[in-house]
């Protein structure tokens, strides 16, 4: 989602930012790629920085540096072979935050997010698309581009627009009135650069049913889609809260989201972690999911009976029999009994089930990758086993098994040596071995521990 506001326009942008000042960017190399510009605030002096980088897909790039004239602000400045580049002054704090932003296909943003490929519009991204790993690309509704030849028509006059220079710039003065002049003054500052992109490709704004004002709402209507009140959504905004995403628009002083913004903050919030949680909660007095609450009801009920049904647990509530010792046994014996009913939390068979799957797949990986080494023979993977190991996941969720579960992890393991010498012909020795490495890397068992459990799965020296 897009954060970062900028300040103001560079005059040589391509795609003007309405509503913000355009600023004198002559002093920026912005011809001479990438490269000259971090070279003007990377490693310069206390607080300077820049940085660029290239996507060789499309021969575009990005690139950001501090300003040399004002270190508390800095340029972010993104570039397309086809579709021009955007100059935006921002506080030098944000630029790393807009070249991120821009990392990918997106060139421009506008109406708190609303972002633009080149070729489609899409809203702010919100839902989060685990297959991916990314947000979800959703179109805006009959998106229409709105270029500078659309907003020029001749009236307004560039003699009352001024450029700022950006020694003096005043990032918190109110921003022009009159921006359609500042705008007019560009265009005739643009239309004089050698090779400039046409106004009819300068983009300025997106025009969508999405952003009409019947379409857009303010806090109060936000926050009740969201299922809080107002003041907890204001609450969030004035935190910084990226979850809640930027206003459309500003109406005589009051934030605006379009309808289509919110819904798909709404999906976010119930797809996000707390949001899956009360989806899935038991519905009772704690808020605890179905699985918690069930361990709750069956450790509340053997609390009762430690700590009531039993007479000589019982007579401790007297007075004089409050003191620590009393206490700690107390508190030892229900600690007891948790550990105890521990396979009642765990589902034990089934967990050795998955742990024997994991290690598996993470043999097979490793075999599969060291099939093609010399050693190998008649297409088989090399007898030498040395190599074999587990991800640290898995290695840590044997280790965990191993401590909780010593007996059911027994077995598992045992079925890991058959499992692996019937596929692969590993000799059960050889596994172990694997095993244990995994485990002395990423496991809690001491040494001690690990070779008294281990010496118990040694097979026989007579058996293979």
């Amino acid at each position: 989602m897009n954060h970062v506001l900028p300040l103001a326009n560079g005059l040589r942008t391509d795609h003007p930012v309405p509503g913000l000042p355009f600023i004198d960017d002559s002093h920026l190399p912005l011809d001479e790629g990438p490269e000259a510009i971090e070279a003007i605030g990377r490693n310069r002096g206390p607080g300077m920085w820049g940085r660029f980088d290239r996507d060789r897909s499309d021969k575009s790039w990005r690139a950001f540096t501090t300003d040399p004239l004002n270190h508390a602000l800095g340029w972010a400045v993104r570039y397309h072979p086809d579709h021009g580049r955007t100059v935006l002054l921002v506080r030098d704090g944000e630029t790393s935050g807009l070249h991120t932003e821009w990392d990918g296909e997106v060139l421009l943003f506008r109406a708190g997010g609303y972002w633009w490929n080149g070729d489609t519009w899409y809203r702010p991204g919100q839902v989060w698309d685990p297959v991916a790993q990314d947000y979800e690309k959703r179109k805006a509704r009959m998106a229409v581009t709105v270029t500078a030849s659309d907003m020029l028509d001749g009236r307004a006059d560039p003699a009352k627009a001024y450029v700022s220079k950006v020694a003096t710039f005043d990032p918190d003065a109110p921003r022009p009135d009159n921006w359609l002049e500042h705008l007019a003054l560009w265009a005739k500052h643009h239309q004089e650069q050698d090779g400039a992109l046409p106004l009819e490709r300068c983009v300025v704004d997106v025009s969508s049913p999405e952003l009409t004002g019947a379409q857009l709402i303010g806090a109060p209507e936000m926050a009740e889609l969201g299922g809080i009140t107002a003041s907890t959504l204001r609450a969030y905004i004035s935190r910084g809260n990226s979850e809640v995403p930027r206003p459309q628009a500003v109406v005589g002083g009051r934030d605006q989201w379009a309808r289509a913004v919110a819904d798909d903050w709404v999906e976010a919030r119930k797809r996000s972690y707390t949001g899956v949680g009360e989806a899935m909660s038991a519905g009772d007095r704690d808020a605890l999911s179905p699985g918690a609450a069930e361990v709750r009801d069956r450790f509340a009920a053997d609390f009762q009976h430690a700590l009531y049904d039993r007479p000589d647990v019982r007579k401790r509530w007297v007075l004089r029999h409050r003191n620590k010792e009393s206490v700690t046994q107390i508190a030892g014996e229900l600690a007891w009994s948790v550990a105890a009913g521990l396979d009642q939390i765990v589902p034990t068979e089934h967990l050795g089930r998955t742990v024997r799957a994991a290690v598996l797949h993470d043999f097979a990986e490793t075999v599969e990758m060291f099939a093609d080494d010399e050693d190998a023979t008649d297409g088989e993977a090399s007898p030498e086993w040395w190599h074999l190991n587990l991800t640290p996941s898995v290695g840590k969720l044997l280790d965990w098994y191993i401590r909780c579960f010593p007996g059911e992890a027994y077995a598992t393991i045992g079925e890991i040596q058959r499992q692996a010498h019937k596929t692969w012909k590993m000799p059960a020795a050889d596994t172990l071995s694997a095993l244990r490495s995994a485990l002395s890397l990423d496991g809690e068992l001491t040494e001690q521990q690990r070779e008294t459990y281990f010496a118990l799965l040694e097979p026989r020296e007579d058996t293979d």
